[in-house]
């Protein structure tokens, strides 16, 4: 669900599901699923339902056993009902074939499409081809696929294992040829990079690796989805979390599922006066993220790096640009949007609240934005629109510059020279409306707690056990992005007729679906009760006041 709900953010990627038969067990299994040529299409039916009902894009079939030619007809049916059913369901979703198993009931892995598994690809949406092939197979794969040629996936293991290239940090020659041959990559366990521990750092082999394929095949990061377009720049992991510029926590985690819509960043350039990174140990708006840009930048210069790239068409309707800034001294931190239209073909336009006339200059409209501090001191928040009818949208670029004055009071930065940059962007929304997110009322939810465990420690503290779920008393489900999950404990207070004196908001965690798991909460021996706040998460970013969300209130348990 995780790797799901990643991709629901991007809106770029699909994720298919892995169904695989191997070993002795998995040839038992086939014997029951390839039986009849009707419980090949009752398992087919059944791992349709579980891609809709889990989120999946699909399947990948790799049957990695050896089958009786007889069983042969029914597997064809079970790949053919599957791709019928799962385009039936779920419109744009892929089934591929694995080469492994042959049409004659062989595992043979043939490294090319051929006539021993063509009869698979020709039932379903592609075929991930093993990735020992050779020079020439890509080119005779093609020929194979006709006009499906991209539907022909050519594996390369990154790790090396007997993979055209060698894999590793020339996985790209591998891909140079898939390129030049006109067929499709599946590029196997990427996630070599990690499990090999490759110098100099993670972030700096991750990108470096990943920019080898990029220089090979280019990068898809156009985003084409609806507005609004969110972003907090989070990597799903982080050592603290943040939200609206407030630290709530400051635990190293990992949760990916918090992954939010990636910007376009290039490798690194030291000759560069600004190095721009995903900076994890600096401050956030949100989350666990943001972009960093750290330098040196001489008075009357400016930097400029693309983070979006994108297709947004105008109408005669504004589009809202939000987007928070924690800056050092007199740096300052805009953004610029490209435009194209038929008749032009770019029309570029400045968002700064610091208008400057060294920088104007240099693009076609400057918008002055509103800006104004949130709840948190150290962060500021821009807001402008623009109305550009019948232009489109097709990229945005931070820029940074120096300016006369700044409402930055960064407190924890020192500026140690003159020319020193420091700014932070910690998150951008795009949305077609400036009006608050209109949130359900706290009246309008139902929350209940399932599977209550109170466990007694020896100093009359206990621990506590909980499932938390809520829905909406109507039955309709609110579009929300994540849901912030605090805590608040009601401690007794000595004395006949004392109150009850409540502790400040301590955040748990977060949830993308609508139920929450506590696990070994410790509840001092004073607590009188627990109440759990659900704070939602509007897709635009917004969250609604804590004092406004639902919650789940719980006695604790007498002794």
């Amino acid at each position: 669900m995780d790797y799901s709900s990643v991709v629901l953010v991007s809106l770029i990627f699909q994720v298919l599901g892995t169904f695989i038969t191997e070993w002795d067990e998995g040839k038992a299994n086939c014997d029951i699923l390839l039986s009849t040529k009707e419980s090949a299409r009752m398992y087919a039916e059944r791992l349709t339902e579980l891609a809709v009902h889990l989120g999946f894009d699909g399947w990948l079939i790799n049957m990695e056993v050896e089958l009786d030619p007889a069983q042969i007809p029914n597997l064809k049916e079970f790949v053919d009902h599957l791709s019928l059913t799962m385009h039936f369901s779920m419109p744009g979703s892929l089934v591929i074939w694995y080469d492994s198993v042959t049409i004659d009931g062989k595992l043979n892995w043939q490294d090319q499409l051929n006539e021993y598994n063509k009869p698979f690809f020709d039932i379903c949406d592609g075929i991930f081809v093993n990735y020992t092939w050779k020079e020439d197979y890509p080119r005779l794969s093609a020929a194979v696929a006709g006009d499906r040629k991209f539907d022909v996936y050519m594996g390369i293991d990154v790790f090396g294992r007997n993979t055209f290239g060698g894999g590793q940090w020339n996985a790209n020659v591998a891909l140079d040829v898939l390129r030049k041959n006109d067929v499709s990559a599946a590029i196997f366990a990427p996630g070599w990079v990690y499990e090999t521990k490759q110098p100099p750092d993670f972030e700096t082999a991750q990108n470096s690796w990943w920019g080898l394929v990029e220089k090979s095949w280019g990068a898809l990061r156009n985003y084409k989805g609806p507005l609004p377009l969110y972003s907090n720049f989070d990597q799903g992991r982080g050592y603290h979390i943040s939200v609206d510029g407030n630290n709530v926590s400051d635990a190293t985690w990992c949760n990916i599922s918090c992954q939010g819509f990636q910007p376009l960043l290039e490798l690194a350039d030291p000759r560069n006066p600004i190095q721009v990174s995903i900076d994890l140990k600096e401050a956030s708006y949100s989350g666990g993220g943001n972009i960093t840009f750290k330098g040196s930048l001489e008075e009357q210069t400016h930097f400029e790096r693309k983070i979006f790239q994108g297709e947004f068409l105008l109408s005669e309707l504004p589009i809202h640009f939000i987007y928070s800034v924690k800056s050092n001294g007199n740096s300052s931190l805009g953004l610029k949007l490209v435009f194209t239209s038929n008749d032009v073909e770019n029309f570029s336009v400045l968002l700064t609240s610091q208008v400057e006339n060294h920088i104007s200059s240099k693009f076609n409209k400057v918008i002055t934005a509103h800006e104004h501090k949130g709840s948190s001191p150290v962060w500021v928040i821009n807001e402008s629109a623009i109305t550009m009818n019948g232009y489109t949208l097709t990229e945005i670029h931070a820029v940074c510059f120096r300016s006369n004055s700044s409402l930055s009071d960064c407190k924890d930065c020192t500026v140690t020279s003159p020319s020193d940059y420091y700014a932070l962007l910690g998150h951008l929304t795009i949305k077609n409306s400036d009006s608050k997110s209109d949130f359900p009322v706290c009246s309008s939810w139902l929350v209940d707690g399932k599977y209550i465990k109170w466990t007694s420690g020896s100093d009359g503290s206990k621990t506590l056990n909980v499932k938390i779920s809520w829905t909406l008393k109507d039955g309709n489900n609110y579009l929300s992005l994540k849901y912030n999950i605090y805590l608040v404990k009601l401690l007794k207070q000595a004395g006949a007729g004392a109150t009850l004196e409540p502790t400040k908001e301590e955040y748990l965690g977060v949830a993308q679906v609508n139920c929450f798991y506590v696990s070994d909460l410790e509840v001092p021996s004073d607590t009188s009760s627990l109440k759990f706040i659900i704070q939602v998460c509007s897709v635009d970013g917004t969250i609604q006041a804590l004092d406004e969300s639902p919650y789940y209130e719980l006695e604790v348990e007498s002794p």
